[in-house]
């Protein structure tokens, strides 16, 4: 998807959110994709507080980035200590709070009548799950997680450390997931295309990032110089895992989609749908709390041009208004200076017929 020319000039922001349980590769991940130290790695746990439950903590980091000669001003979101309790209902509520509160500061921003011009907006336009690599099929948090939070963000489901499969394993495991995701109607970030306005190119790029979907991921620190080149992999006593080679992982074609290709329509369904969606339940609740009354989607639409009606109404009234107003002005001052013009002739015609003084 092109990035408009402004964008090129100042950039462009984006925000992705990495979610999964700890030891799934989410950190290792995130630091490979900026190519940097962005998040540091969770601390062994000692003897002693190794039975103790963490709760979650929402940690956004700013990093700016380049593709393809663009500047991406690209916020992370990492969620560590997801996953880690028995019970991770307070973890769902706490990313779910986190997305709606964007949602909330931008609503609030837009209804001002004077907008802050340096008012950033946190919005998180992509949700990566990390899925772990048991081989087996979705887990019962990971259904829920996913089916949940898909209404307000985009969610990309991913396998994390994906390398500790086998070829024929990784592609069963990515079959069950996606038959899981049929089944349960989770409507996930699909790479979505549309074959009467979408170009050959543009269809078929799609088409192959679905197939991969959950993406295959592994991610690695560290480089191996192999012929002189310094090569991102890991290193097994049996070999190497290349980070950016495609037969080996699908890192490079997710970094590719999200930070790149598909950055503009991750944003533009972020604004469009997703929001707009937020935006209708939340006014559509405040109504119904005000006037306590079954309001119907139907209703809503036709209340809000109800409004733009009236406010039109009240300005043309007050328009009308001000004409009266202007037009009464002018008439006081036209009889003003018609009475002026009266008493001036009066005074020229006594002037007039007096008699001429003798000298």
């Amino acid at each position: 998807m092109p990035i408009g020319r402004r964008s090129k000039v100042k950039g462009v922001q984006f925000t992705i959110m990495v979610v999964g349980a700890s030891g799934t590769g989410r950190t290792t991940f995130v630091n490979t994709l900026c190519d940097t130290n962005l998040i540091p790695h969770k601390v062994c746990d000692s003897p002693e507080t190794a039975h103790q439950e963490e709760s979650i903590r929402i940690r956004p980091v700013d990093v700016e980035l380049e593709e393809d000669g663009i500047r991406v001003a690209l916020t992370v979101v990492d969620t560590p200590g997801f996953g880690d309790n028995i019970n991770n209902e307070a973890a769902f509520q706490e990313i779910m709070t986190y997305l709606e509160r964007q949602y909330d500061d931008i609503l609030a921003e837009q209804s001002r009548i004077k907008r802050n011009p340096r008012f950033k907006d946190n919005r998180v336009h992509a949700l990566l799950y990390f899925i772990p690599p048991t081989g087996h099929a979705l887990r019962e948090m990971d259904i829920e997680l996913m089916r949940r939070l898909s209404p307000r963000v985009n969610v990309i489901p991913v396998i994390g450390k994906s390398d500790s499969l086998t070829p024929k394993e990784l592609k069963a495991f990515k079959k069950r997931i996606m038959e899981d995701i049929d089944h349960y109607d989770i409507p996930i970030y699909n790479f979505p295309y549309d074959p009467e306005e979408d170009d050959e190119d543009t269809i078929q790029d799609n088409m192959e990032l679905r197939a991969l979907l959950p993406f295959a991921i592994v991610g690695s620190e560290e480089e191996v110089v192999i012929d002189g080149e310094p090569i991102r992999a890991r290193v097994y006593p049996w070999g190497l895992v290349e980070v950016d080679n495609p037969h080996h992982s699908d890192f490079v074609r997710l970094r590719g989609a999200i930070i790149g290709s598909h950055l503009a329509d991750l944003k533009a369904l972020t604004e469009d749908v997703l929001y707009e969606t937020y935006r209708t339940e939340k006014l559509s609740k405040s109504i119904l709390d005000s006037r306590d009354i079954e309001v119907l989607p139907e209703d809503l639409s036709n209340h809000t041009v109800l409004v733009k009606e009236q406010q039109l109404v009240k300005e043309q009234e007050r328009l009308r208004e001000f004409e009266l107003k202007a037009q009464r002005e002018i008439n006081v001052m036209k009889q003003e200076l018609l009475a002026k013009e009266t008493a001036l002739r009066t005074l020229e015609a006594r002037t007039f017929s007096q008699p001429n003084s003798p000298y």
